[in-house]
């Protein structure tokens, strides 16, 4: 079993669950009021039998959340946005990421193939406000990672210093900004980051490389642990709460091939065996979404997905898969101007506009978002 790194507690070992630890998560689990906070999200890391590294992700929310596209160079100066004492940094890597109600970015990947993905989770807590320490906007922790970093291993040994303090205001539409972020790099190396009883745990390991919601990552892991001996084939868990996804996603992803499979090929563009994987993906990620306008009696925050990105980090292509309109479309990164000076650019999709096929020609250039700022602890 893989090391969880930097764990401040785990109420479960995860190599000797007895009996009545799993009759208790299992209890948590079909509990109707547990996860009533629980925005719903799933992010899947897959690596091809060649190397081939992708990660796909599902957004699910409550509403719309007026996302857009958005193409940031290299070189870019930024702080922190939350009072004077923020960091400032120069951004060392282009990047091309979707925004959240166009205050921040929630997903990405950068020019070297390092993936940022944001999912909420309800147990989080940043900790309070401590003066001693430089304070970063919650709108800019994704981009942070992807301005500064290569790899997930440089990533988690420059966080792993926590070096900042998230401030995090909610939304404005009151709700608030409960996030985990998952990590991964074309090398298929992944890194889980979460604030837990106000202190950052980071999980690194290859092995990570599910990812939804509520309960915290270790108990998430026990929860698989468990229906791994059950089996996929004789059940699997079928609701739309986080833990199940969790089961549903890590079974599919497993089952999935690592390498070019015949049967389909004559159907994949080029018969290139990199599309399928990326198909492949791209269909696990449908699988296990929540169809539009799901509720759940008593859940009125188990979220409808609304869109899906998989992004190949081996061929730095970033697909975007809408689920409010028929719009699948990606963009190579290696069409993009992501050298120091180039303009921001904006792909405009917050209003049902349509696209398809490689879209990097559609970006124009846009004066940069503002990222949603802090209150100065």
């Amino acid at each position: 079993m893989p090391r969880l790194a930097r764990v401040p507690r785990i109420p479960r070992p995860l190599a000797c669950l007895r009996a009545g630890a799993i009759a208790v998560s299992l209890a948590l689990l079909a509990a109707p009021l547990a996860f009533t906070s629980a925005q719903a999200c799933t992010r899947a890391l897959y690596v091809g039998d060649s190397g081939l590294v992708i990660t796909g992700r599902s957004m699910d929310w409550s509403e719309d959340m007026r996302s857009n596209l958005w193409v940031f160079p290299a070189a870019i100066e930024r702080n922190g946005n939350a009072g004077p004492r923020s960091p400032h940094w120069r951004s060392k890597y282009g990047s091309v990421v979707v925004s959240g109600y166009d205050i921040g970015s929630v997903d990405g990947m950068n020019e070297r193939g390092l993936v940022a993905n944001a999912l909420y989770l309800a147990e989080t807590d940043y900790g309070k406000p401590n003066s001693d320490r430089s304070p970063l906007s919650i709108s800019l922790w994704a981009q942070y990672v992807l301005d500064n970093f290569a790899t997930v291993s440089e990533a988690v040994k420059a966080l792993g210093n926590d070096p900042f303090q998230i401030i995090a205001p909610p939304l404005p539409d009151g709700k608030p900004i409960s996030i985990h972020l998952s990590i991964s790099d074309p090398q298929g190396d992944s890194a889980i980051l979460e604030y837990i009883d106000g202190k950052l745990v980071i999980m690194h390991d290859k092995a990570y490389k599910v990812m939804t919601n509520s309960p915290i990552y270790p108990e998430q892991l026990a929860l698989n642990t468990y229906w791994k001996g059950v089996g996929g084939l004789a059940f699997l868990p079928g609701t739309n709460r986080a833990a199940d996804r969790f089961v549903r996603t890590s079974f599919l992803l497993d089952a999935i091939p690592k390498r070019a499979d015949p049967a389909y090929m004559a159907g994949v563009p080029q018969q290139n065996p990199d599309y399928q994987a990326v198909a492949s993906v791209m269909s696990l990620m449908r699988s296990v979404s929540v169809p539009l306008g799901i509720t759940t009696p008593n859940m009125p925050n188990l979220s409808s997905t609304i869109w899906r990105t998989v992004a190949d980090q081996t061929n730095l292509v970033y697909y975007f898969d809408s689920a409010t309109r028929p719009d699948t479309f990606w963009i190579s990164l290696r069409k993009l101007d992501l050298k120091p000076g180039a303009p921001v650019m904006k792909l405009t999709i917050d209003s049902g506009q349509v696209y398809s096929g490689e879209v990097s020609g559609d970006f124009v250039a846009t004066p940069s978002f503002k990222f949603m700022p802090a209150p100065p602890p």
